[in-house]
């Protein structure tokens, strides 16, 4: 299992970290931070706050390759991290040093998740065709599943207790934790899976695919075999091919998406009905989020 995979190579990161941090008085535990990870080889992360003049206020740097997802602690004080060089990585936004390089994958790392509920764990999926489980405070992984695929997009449920998986074989998979076995698929997508996320009434499931549709889901337990609700068309992936995510407002009536064309797209949940597509972006957008209440979308 964990113990029998080869750590990833040192010659990917260093164990000193720079850190560019200005002081500040801004409470990260307020929703008045956001975080922006770069897409290049710098491998940096920046921190910005999201009322008055939105100034940065914290560059995290250490990992050698790009940053290809990020995940907040409960409690918005530590901030996780997952990259092209092979690690997870956990960091403490209070005095802005890496509190830990998380190793065990052999390929880039493509996704991340956190549980909502219980002991705090991380989970995380990579090229490498393993979902590695994660105790934040160890260095090592505790556990991994083998899937037999690239991994690039995971989401754990709220109770914990089941993990949706996606990769390049276009299906999405529903895993028992505890048996660490698949216990249904769901397909219908016809090209990678890059972004699942449980609604907020943890009813339903919204994925998103190079296919160029969002999808939801029903994941109740005893819900027909055909699981599909509903597709959502208006967010093509773009040439590039990248790893859009898609994401559902606090109500869970509305989805946006990034798109390849360079817009942030936003639909009715219930209807599918597209809503906005948000221009300004001169490239692909990568992920979009709904702040928290009736605040703006940050993409």
């Amino acid at each position: 299992m964990a113990a029998e995979k080869r750590p990833a190579s040192n010659a990917f990161g260093s164990s000193q970290l720079v850190v560019k941090r200005q002081k500040s008085n801004i409470d990260l535990s307020d929703g008045r931070a956001v975080t922006v990870s770069n897409s290049n080889a710098s491998g940096g992360t920046l921190i910005h706050a999201t009322y008055g003049q939105c100034d940065n206020f914290g560059v995290l740097t250490g990992h050698k390759g790009a940053v290809l997802d990020l995940q907040w602690s409960r409690d918005s004080r530590v901030l996780f991290s997952s990259s092209a060089d092979m690690t997870v990585a956990s960091w403490d936004l209070e005095s802005g040093l890496r509190i830990r390089r998380h190793e065990g994958h052999e390929e880039v790392i493509n996704c991340l998740d956190v549980s909502k509920r219980g002991e705090e764990i991380l989970v995380s999926g990579s090229d490498d065709g393993y979902i590695c489980i994660w105790d934040p405070r160890q260095k090592r992984s505790i556990d991994d599943m083998e899937t037999g695929f690239p991994i690039t997009a995971v989401a754990l449920a709220e109770a914990g207790n089941e993990l949706y998986s996606g990769g390049i074989d276009n299906d999405i998979k529903v895993w028992d934790m505890r048996k660490q076995s698949v216990i249904y698929t769901l397909s219908g997508h016809t090209d990678t899976v890059t972004s699942l996320q449980p609604s907020p009434d943890t009813q339903a499931l919204l994925s998103y695919s190079h296919d160029g549709t969002a999808r939801t889901w029903d994941i109740r337990p005893f819900a027909p075999v055909d699981r599909q609700i509903k597709s959502y068309v208006g967010a093509p992936p773009g040439l590039e091919k990248n790893l859009v995510r898609a994401s559902w407002n606090s109500k869970g009536d509305r989805i946006a998406a990034g798109s390849g064309d360079g817009t942030a797209v936003v639909w009715e949940a219930q209807s599918a009905k597209l809503l906005y597509k948000l221009p300004g972006h001169r490239g692909t957008v990568n992920d979009v989020r709904f702040a928290p209440g009736n605040e703006p979308i940050s993409k």
